[in-house]
């Protein structure tokens, strides 16, 4: 069975930081591209960043460029997400999800996207 299991979500103040783990078990992605998207409640699920699965190549949302850093380590089938300088309006559930065709590009667009784990809270607010 094909899982993403995400963690590291919580309650932060404004300003603060938290790093997001997204391990796959079933399978490797060591080969796919993946992503975080985040659900606010009321709100569409909306792109945050990507990742090449080589790691080279990344791609951002405008509301969180220079706050929030994508990475892999192919070794471990993990993917991060390094969020800083949090914002209230960055409280949502974050998810994981990759790709299912190997070697494919990054994409901001939910429907490219084959496996998701089950979400994390994370929580902006003073």
């Amino acid at each position: 069975q094909v899982q993403l299991v995400e963690s590291g979500g919580g309650l932060v103040q404004p300003g603060g930081s938290l790093r997001l783990s997204c391990a796959a078990s079933g399978r490797t992605f060591r080969r796919n591209p993946m992503a975080w998207f985040r659900q606010a409640p009321g709100k569409e699920r909306e792109f945050v960043a990507a990742i090449s699965w080589t790691g080279d190549s990344t791609y951002y949302a405008d509301s969180v460029k220079g706050r929030f850093t994508i990475s892999r380590d192919n070794d471990k089938n993990t993917v991060y997400l390094q969020m800083n300088s949090l914002k209230p309006e960055d409280t949502a559930v974050y998810y994981c999800a990759a790709r299912g065709t190997p070697f494919g590009g990054i994409s901001r667009s939910r429907d490219d996207y084959n496996y998701w784990g089950q979400g994390t809270q994370v929580t902006v607010s003073s």
